[in-house]
């Protein structure tokens, strides 16, 4: 019986500390040792990707907003669309998007709604956009509905708005967009893209400088 009671708490005074072991060195210090790391070899990144103006943290170069007016450029549209969309305004405690499939007559109907709107919204006394040269990321929401880029021809299409809106030329807004425009990752993955945080940070500063 002695025995017995002798190799219980043997066992138990071995498996705590395992326990406490494994807890100061998985949950302690593993996560410094990883944190230190990343902190040195890719601070931006680690630190969520931030993405600062004036001196401030505005956001993040990952992750989408909405909410500009008509003087900035404007993000895909938020995830779903229409009434019973899944993401009306980026919001970071939801992601995802509608599941409807392509031939849906509601999302028909939303697709057309947005594209009239684009049409309306980008077109210029001296500008008219057509509705063929509406890009598909202009009318649809991301697989996350949180998505930070846009497409150049998109920011191409909003340029005349922006110039006639900011009081710029038009050549100076469409090189703001070739500036910050990126390519494919690692020149074969991806499509080029405009991240739409970081475009309207450097359209502000540009107003600002006139």
């Amino acid at each position: 019986m002695n025995n017995s009671v002798t190799n219980t708490a043997r066992l138990l005074g071995a498996g705590l500390r395992a326990l406490l072991v494994l807890t100061v060195l998985t949950g302690v210090i593993y996560p410094l040792a990883v944190t230190g790391v990343a902190q040195a070899v890719f601070p931006g990144r680690a630190n969520g990707s931030e993405v600062k103006s004036d001196g401030k943290v505005v956001g993040s170069s990952l992750i989408g907003q909405q909410g500009y007016d008509l003087d900035y450029f404007q993000s895909r549209p938020a995830g779903g669309l229409g009434v019973n969309s899944v993401n009306t305004q980026y919001k970071l405690i939801l992601s995802g998007a509608t599941n409807r499939s392509a031939d849906n007559p509601d999302l028909i109907k939303w697709v057309e709604e947005a594209k009239a709107k684009v049409v309306k919204d980008n077109s210029t006394a001296d500008y008219r956009v057509s509705p063929s040269d509406v890009p598909a990321d202009a009318v649809t929401s991301s697989g996350s509905g949180l998505d930070p880029d846009i497409s150049p021809a998109y920011a191409d299409l909003q340029v005349h708005r922006i110039a006639e809106r900011d009081g710029l030329s038009v050549a100076r807004v469409r090189k703001l967009v070739d500036d910050h425009t990126e390519g494919r990752t690692l020149g074969f993955i991806g499509e080029p893209r405009v991240n739409v945080l970081e475009l309207n940070i450097a359209l502000r500063e540009l107003i600002r400088g006139q």
